[in-house]
């Protein structure tokens, strides 16, 4: 076997009762709870018996996905298996920091209420929509998007989806271009426009945030969203970065492939990042990791 990548789950990945299984069987999962619910009460209970709707808020769904993903990745490093890279998708990177080393528990956990916070500001300032463009290339959705104004990509997830960032009147002509061009585009349940100029405000809020923070050099080397490389220089530049700028993930996936990385294991929520890394290169051996049998599993083909 290859070199091994705990892949951390984004926004979107949420659901109700999520992370309850590995709260149950994992004591290290459960001490990651418990470090969240000591700095936001209800946490746990939000991931565990929230409703849609409440986890569907960015306020709430970033510390709750963030909750559920490093407790995963905790539970999985429990187990004896050792991650030669990690990597988050969008707010998982976040986690993945945290995971690291580069962060210890509570500051990575503290940087996403924060994040959740400036970025919800932001949406609620600035009006935009997302959608997910599939059966196009990137390069294609990149001149779909110069056609509009304040349009942009912002996911790169792979091949074939692209999700794009827009304002919400822009939506509907945007979606009727792509269908246009022979492609298919389908507008996500989000609250703004992440990944985009739209968040530059979160983005000049989290630096203010960072002056007092210290970061350390990383157990585990985490490739960044921003440039789909291992995180190096100015680590809070990246971390401002990161959210208003694009997810370069089929990039990760591939730079990860090429440093030896033949298995994936998506910590969080879902099977998101799973179905991307199949579908960027289906000989990459991609599992999910959230609940009991999952840890099962894995433990009966890793270990």
């Amino acid at each position: 076997m290859g070199k091994i990548a705990f892949v951390l789950s984004g926004q979107g990945a949420q659901y109700p009762g999520m992370g309850k299984e590995l709260y149950e069987s994992s004591a290290a999962a459960k001490a990651v709870f418990d470090m969240a619910d000591s700095i936001r009460p209800g946490t746990s209970n939000q991931c565990f018996e929230g409703s849609k709707e409440e986890l569907s808020l960015t306020i709430n769904t970033q510390p709750c996905v963030f909750a559920v993903d490093l407790a995963a990745a905790a539970a999985a490093a429990e187990l004896g298996i050792k991650a030669d890279y990690v990597a988050g998708f969008s707010l998982g990177e976040i986690a993945a920091l945290g995971f690291s080393k580069a962060l210890s528990y509570e500051q990575a956990f503290k940087l996403v209420c924060k994040r959740a916070e400036l970025m919800n500001t932001a949406a609620e300032k600035n009006k935009g929509a997302m959608a997910a463009v599939l059966k196009l290339t990137p390069e294609k959705v990149e001149e779909i998007c110069r056609g509009f104004e304040n349009t942009w990509p912002v996911n790169y997830n792979s091949p074939a989806q692209t999700v794009v960032a827009t304002e919400q009147d822009k939506l509907d002509k945007l979606c009727a271009a792509v269908k246009e061009n022979k492609g298919k585009a389908v507008p996500l349940a989000v609250s703004g426009a992440f990944h985009s100029p739209f968040m530059d405000s979160a983005s000049e809020g989290l630096a203010d945030y960072l002056k007092d923070v210290e970061l350390s050099t990383p157990s585990t080397p985490i490739y960044a969203n921003a440039t789909a490389k291992p995180y190096e220089g100015e680590f809070k530049a990246l971390i401002t970065a990161q959210v208003k700028s694009p997810v370069r993930w089929q990039q990760t996936v591939e730079n990860l492939a090429a440093e030896g990385v033949d298995t994936f294991i998506e910590c969080g929520p879902g099977k998101t990042l799973v179905g991307l890394i199949k579908k960027i290169n289906p000989e990459l051996k991609a599992y999910k990791l959230e609940n009991k049998a999952d840890l099962e599993l894995i433990k009966s083909e890793l270990l």
